[in-house]
């Protein structure tokens, strides 16, 4: 009995002890790994990204905000096709969208799926309380944004509605 308390106890303790420097992913197109970790001291923003989406337009205002606030932020794209085909083909097709149409220059990730059997990792630490010691969350559709902090932590979590340079989000930045 005082061993299974004490192993209660112990994963209590544990819940929310990861951050999301824990996690790397593949970026687009590429061999590259983007180390999650390699951004700590600065703010990240999550976002799952489609091509051709209503939201896609975000893109311009994400780039601004990358570029605005490159000393304390960095914006992460995640592609995902699990809302109504909004994502183009191939990879390539993707890179070629993002740097000829908006001119991202912020990372972005392989094609990745935030919901689901498959969900990866990183969502599944965005999305799950147990892990971000936030709040669950349920990503709709293209274009939610998650708000990390410079120690890894979940800060925001904002739904696609919330464009990238709307005051919830810069009050964190400024």
């Amino acid at each position: 009995m005082l061993i299974n308390i004490l192993l209660l106890f112990s994963m209590l303790l544990n819940v929310a002890e990861g951050t999301i420097y824990d996690y790397k992913i593949k970026a687009l197109d590429s061999d590259k790994v983007i180390d999650l970790s390699s951004f700590k001291g600065k703010k990240i923003l999550v976002v799952n990204v489609a091509s051709k989406c209503g939201y896609t337009p975000q893109y311009e205002d994400l780039q601004k905000l990358s570029t605005m606030y490159a000393e304390k932020l960095v914006v992460i794209g995640f592609p995902c096709d699990q809302f109504g085909g909004q994502e183009l083909d191939t990879e390539l097709e993707i890179k070629q969208f993002c740097s000829g149409k908006y001119s991202v220059t912020f990372p972005i990730t392989t094609l990745v799926e935030v919901k689901g059997e498959n969900q990866h990792p990183v969502y599944q630490w965005l999305t799950k309380k147990s892990m971000n010691g936030i709040g669950d969350y349920e990503i709709s559709w293209n274009f939610n944004k998650f708000l990390i902090d410079e120690n890894g932590k979940l800060l925001e979590y904002f739904p696609s509605k919330v464009k990238p340079m709307d005051e919830s989000i810069l009050k964190y930045l400024n």
